[in-house]
């Protein structure tokens, strides 16, 4: 925090950061809106108050509810961005507002969103990139515009001029892989990369990534939905993978099968403790 900041405002930062690390995101959200009656232009308070305000809207089933805070959040961000045109910070917050804004539009104000936060992603991974949600960001961005359908591409191409650059699913996956380096007991990281290699055909990798999945202890009730979809994504994965080594097994040449004793079951075939 900003050694400028009056000691009433470096308190409430300090209270604003131990109520994040404590899972208080509305406490913390509140918080740093106090802070930002007394200094309105507190670039840490308003970005953080950016990301939290998409997190608690993000939580809601009401459409009405999500938009209103999913607003909050890019108007936060955008206040950050004026002061900070080139911050990681400012452009991450302004990404993630426009990205989850984005799943409740219709389809070409949808696509527009998609294009205009692409200059912000790429400034968040580029200037904060010991920011692992960035990473995690960029990928989703990259392999949502890699896979957009006939109607989107023509759209973009007629309207948006074209379709954004950047769209690749293979650097998604490893946007992804480095998320998950700098936080690895991140179960969502683990949820987003599983399922585009799942996707993509990197059947094995997907097992991989769920085992270590297995091994991070849920912290917060939505680390525990989290878990648990991976933990289902896993029994079809593995079933997939014990079937192909038994066709690949069956097509050997009888010179080159190997024998019953020799015969070592795949690591992710072993079934795991519950």
């Amino acid at each position: 925090m900003p050694a400028s900041d009056p000691p009433a405002v470096r308190t409430k930062l300090f209270q604003a950061a131990s109520l994040v690390n404590s899972f208080k995101d509305s406490e913390a959200l509140a918080m740093y809106q106090d802070i930002l009656k007394q200094a309105p232009a507190h670039y840490l308070a308003l970005w953080q108050a950016s990301v939290l305000s998409v997190k608690i809207g993000s939580r809601y089933s009401d459409e009405t509810r999500k938009a209103a805070y999913f607003e909050a959040a890019r108007q936060y961000a955008d206040r950050a961005l004026l002061l900070r045109p080139e911050g990681g910070e400012s452009n991450y917050a302004v990404a993630l507002a426009l990205f989850n804004q984005a799943t409740l539009y219709r389809s070409g104000a949808r696509l527009l969103a998609f294009r205009d936060l692409r200059s912000h992603v790429y400034l968040a991974t580029e200037h904060r990139p010991d920011l692992p949600e960035t990473w995690q960001l960029l990928g989703r961005w990259q392999y949502r515009v890699a896979h957009y359908n006939l109607l989107e591409r023509v759209y973009s191409k007629l309207l948006l001029g074209d379709v954004p650059d950047g769209g690749d699913s293979r650097e998604a996956m490893d946007d992804l892989e480095k998320a998950r380096k700098l936080a690895p007991q991140n179960l969502q990281f683990c949820y987003d990369l599983a399922r585009m290699c799942r996707y993509q055909g990197r059947r094995r990798r997907a097992i991989e990534v769920l085992h270590d999945a297995e091994k991070i202890p849920p912290i917060t009730s939505e680390d525990l939905v989290v878990s648990r979809l991976c933990r289902n994504m896993l029994p079809p994965l593995l079933r997939a993978d014990a079937r192909r080594q038994k066709r690949l097994t069956r097509d050997l040449p009888p010179s080159l099968s190997p024998g019953p004793d020799s015969v070592k079951p795949p690591v992710e075939t072993v079934s795991k403790k519950e």
